[in-house]
């Protein structure tokens, strides 16, 4: 495919520092990797926070497009997919985008299917690996339900194309999974050939940012089996630790810094989280309404229905995750024991594009992450009565599933959200929700969980309400 001597050079010559020992090593595999004349192995870029990792792809990048050859960028989420794009200076996508097409099932239900990938000697390059499951909480509505599987499956449909997995495996793994299956060369290995390369060494631009070295401090300690309370640093001017009586000054500076779209609250549960989105709409934002135009909102449950009804959109369903403000809010409605909102929600990480729909507003102060099974099998049985008369099962089904009721997009405020949510994102000021309560004891989830969070942020950094057994 190419020259290892010519590709590593073209690199070296993309970075505009010196290269740590490890990063050499990782261009020296890259290289190596890209000139075998079998493309099956599955190359992993396993790199921590500051150690250099986005440079060294985002120098691949420049380097395959200066050879002729195709990088294709992908992320699991919208927003990760947007940082992906502003780091390599090339577009990116989210992989289900990519990989899936949408067709409707014989019963009238949304299904994504695994689409045809016609590239030819293009390397298929996927940033933040860790979030990606074998599995679906929406069962097989995608693929085969198993978004790794369906991933190599599609690269290798190509003709000579490669896949580059890039993530992180000091973050939180997937929902419901103990580790993070894309970065873990053994659960690899059943599809062949894997290289594994890790960069740990933090490089030296980043060694006085306050962020990456506590966050160091955390990953060094999940390296180790250390499972107790970290001991912050605090002497740096990118980390500060505040209580809840400076919370809202802090933010209100944030906002005017940084704006809100840069700034983010991450707390461990929903209902910290409805806590803080309720105080910081009234008591910063000076919100009167339940709901107002301009507030940030974020989708709490995949959507296939309203985007199906737009032309051109960049998203071929509203993912469970994406942010959005809302651009105009219209009417108000209350059917089948539910609140909704007729609504436009703008979408900033898919340049701004808009959908029009109904919005669910039962979900925005529920400490579940969205309907339970109860409340969705209840507004089923309340839109089924409207269908009654229809005989055919299959037809009512049909009906009820085009019901833009049944279809509301159920939302939460987006000015505070859990880390899960956060994670793949990054923005300039993070305000982290203290993690311990009471005698608590540190685990090594929760040390996941804060270097998840800690590696939010990219220019400041709060600790709020942190107990002083972290100082």
């Amino acid at each position: 495919m190419l020259q290892t001597h010519a590709i590593a050079t073209q690199i070296y010559a993309k970075i505009c520092f010196d290269t740590t020992p490890g990063q050499k090593k990782i261009i020296e595999s890259l290289a190596e990797y890209l000139a075998e004349s079998d493309p099956s192995a599955i190359f992993v870029l396993n790199g921590y926070a500051g150690t250099g990792k986005t440079t060294l792809i985002a120098a691949l990048v420049g380097a395959l497009k200066q050879s002729g050859i195709k990088p294709v960028l992908l992320a699991p989420t919208g927003r990760a997919a947007k940082v992906l794009s502003r780091y390599s200076g090339e577009p990116a996508l989210t992989i289900h985008k990519r990989i899936y097409r949408q067709q409707t099932t014989a019963s009238y239900e949304s299904k994504f299917s695994l689409n045809i990938n016609k590239e030819r000697d293009a390397v298929f390059i996927v940033d933040e690996a860790s979030m990606l499951a074998n599995g679906s909480s929406d069962g097989a509505i995608f693929g085969s339900g198993a978004l790794l599987d369906d991933l190599v499956n599609f690269v290798r449909g190509g003709r000579n194309c490669r896949l580059i997995l890039v993530g992180d495996d000091a973050q939180l793994p997937p929902v419901g999974a103990d580790y993070s299956p894309a970065l873990d060369p053994r659960a690899l290995s059943v599809y062949g050939d894997v290289i594994y390369t890790s960069l740990d060494e933090v490089v030296r631009q980043e060694a006085q940012s306050g962020i990456l070295f506590n966050a160091t401090l955390v990953r060094c300690m999940l390296e180790n089996g250390i499972v107790e309370v970290p001991r912050f640093e605090m002497d740096f001017p990118d980390i500060e630790s505040i209580d809840g009586g400076e919370f809202m000054e802090k933010l209100q500076d944030c906002y005017d810094r940084y704006g809100r779209d840069e700034t983010i609250v991450i707390t461990r549960s929903n209902k910290r989280a409805n806590r803080y989105n309720e105080g910081i709409r009234r008591y910063v934002l000076g919100a009167e309404e339940e709901i107002e135009s301009g507030d940030l909102l974020m989708v709490v449950k995949n959507n296939y229905h309203f985007t199906e009804r737009e032309e051109n959109c960049p998203m071929n369903f509203l993912a469970n995750g994406d942010i959005a403000r809302l651009r105009r809010l219209r009417r108000f409605e209350d059917f089948y024991g539910f609140h909704f909102a007729n609504a436009v929600l703008a979408f900033p990480d898919y340049d701004d594009a808009e959908i029009e729909c109904k919005i669910l507003l039962d979900t925005i102060a529920s400490e579940s992450p969205s309907l339970t099974r109860e409340e969705s099998s209840r507004l089923f049985y309340e839109v089924e009565k409207d269908y009654l008369d229809i005989k055919s099962k299959i037809k009512r089904f049909k009906e009820i599933r085009e019901n833009p009721h049944f279809n509301a997009v159920q939302v939460k405020f987006a000015y505070a959200i859990t880390c899960h949510k956060a994670q793949g994102g990054q923005w300039r000021a993070v305000f982290v929700d203290r993690c311990l309560f009471g005698d608590e004891p540190m685990t090594r989830d929760m040390l996941r969980w804060l270097y998840t969070a800690l590696t939010r942020a990219s220019e400041k950094l709060y600790l709020v309400n942190f107990d002083e057994r972290f100082f």
